[in-house]
């Protein structure tokens, strides 16, 4: 069995055995802390960008949100006329063709899925690289009127120095036994969101109740579900007889590589569907071979690992009938980062104090 795949489900039910682990969870948070304070004291040398970054990141191993937060950030920006950019290590892509700017036409396999998820949605203009200094100069030598870069999952990323931090807290996962890796899934301890705004990702009916608080909360609203290829797409397209929609009460199955494939499931369910759960690890490079043991029912896959299968199927020039019957079956599920008006007006405050102003609103 894969070891992320192990440890992720150990992590989900609190396995008695993770206990064993405890010296080494001890161990790594030693390491961590001396990291951290060797920044600190200059000790190790780190980077000042020449304009503002915000770090958007988490505490704990595995998906929390993050993605779809930043769309939403990225977006409200634009609309606000405020230049904003976007970095990010290019998990999953290939680093030797790093820095590399991320267009729509990108690959994930050059730049990896969230970045061309990123671009795809929003148009930011965006790079990749593990040294996020290289990404900073690189995305700055292209785009020099940026006025303020997000860096995607840099919070333990010291070697940047940072203006504003957001991080995000799933309270579906929480934070399993508030060990530290590896017997829990902590980066770091829960003492480090003292450190920075914290964003709550609830569930819709959560962050209704919260809706009047202080707290900074954002909840994943599901968009309707859309063919992965649609017919306009050029290589490929649905059958003409296919059908434009999938019955709430239809049994599905629900393929998915991200990091709390769990929350996706659970969506599905919420949206009247029988659900055969297929989780795989984060950021899985699926062949269009693994798909054809889904038969009969139709496949519903998440915004980030649709972007991987469809460059699978635009490398495909003659697919045989039996990947033509698969195009007609996937199906993606969209979902959109619903933030409060709290983390708007603190966003704003966090601008204004690094005279970061909307068009017009001085």
């Amino acid at each position: 069995m894969n070891v992320d795949k192990t440890m992720t489900e150990a992590w989900q039910r609190q396995a008695p055995w993770l206990w064993l682990l405890l010296p080494l969870s001890w161990l790594y948070g030693l390491l961590t802390l001396l990291r951290r304070q060797a920044y600190k004291l200059g000790i190790f040398s780190s980077f000042r960008a020449p304009i503002p970054i915000m770090v958007i990141g988490n505490i704990t191993v595995g998906g929390s949100g993050k993605t779809p937060l930043i769309i939403a950030l990225v977006e409200h920006l634009q609309r606000q006329q405020i230049k904003v950019g976007v970095i990010s290590r290019g998990y999953g892509g290939d680093s030797s063709l790093m820095p590399a700017l991320v267009e729509a036409s990108s690959l994930p396999s050059e730049v990896g899925d969230e970045p061309c998820l990123i671009v795809g949605t929003t148009r930011v203009a965006m790079s990749v690289c593990p040294n996020r200094q290289q990404a900073i100069e690189t995305l700055l030598a292209a785009h020099p009127e940026l006025q303020l870069i997000i860096a995607d999952d840099g919070l333990q990323h010291y070697a940047l120095e940072r203006n504003i931090e957001w991080i995000v807290v799933d309270s579906s996962r929480g934070f399993g036994n508030g060990q530290l890796l590896p017997t829990g899934f902590l980066r770091e301890p829960m003492s480090r969101l003292q450190d920075a705004c914290v964003v709550h990702h609830k569930r819709p009916d959560e962050t209704e109740t919260l809706a009047a608080s202080s707290l900074l909360t954002m909840s994943l609203s599901p968009n309707k579900l859309e063919r992965l290829w649609q017919c306009e797409d050029t290589a490929h397209s649905a059958a003409p007889d296919a059908k434009d929609n999938i019955k709430s009460s239809s049994q599905v199955h629900a393929v998915s590589g991200i990091g709390y494939p769990r929350r996706f499931f659970e969506t599905l369910k919420t949206l009247g569907f029988k659900v055969v759960e297929h989780p795989y690890p984060d950021h899985y490079n699926f062949s269009l071979t693994e798909l054809l043991q889904y038969q009969e029912y139709p496949i519903i896959v998440t915004s980030k690992d649709a972007v991987k299968i469809r460059a699978l199927l635009m490398q495909e020039q003659n697919l045989s009938a039996e990947y033509q019957e698969i195009i007609d079956r996937l199906w993606v599920l969209p979902v959109s980062a619903v933030l409060s008006d709290s983390c708007y007006q603190a966003l704003q405050r966090q601008l204004q104090a690094l005279n970061i102003y909307a068009k017009d609103s001085r």
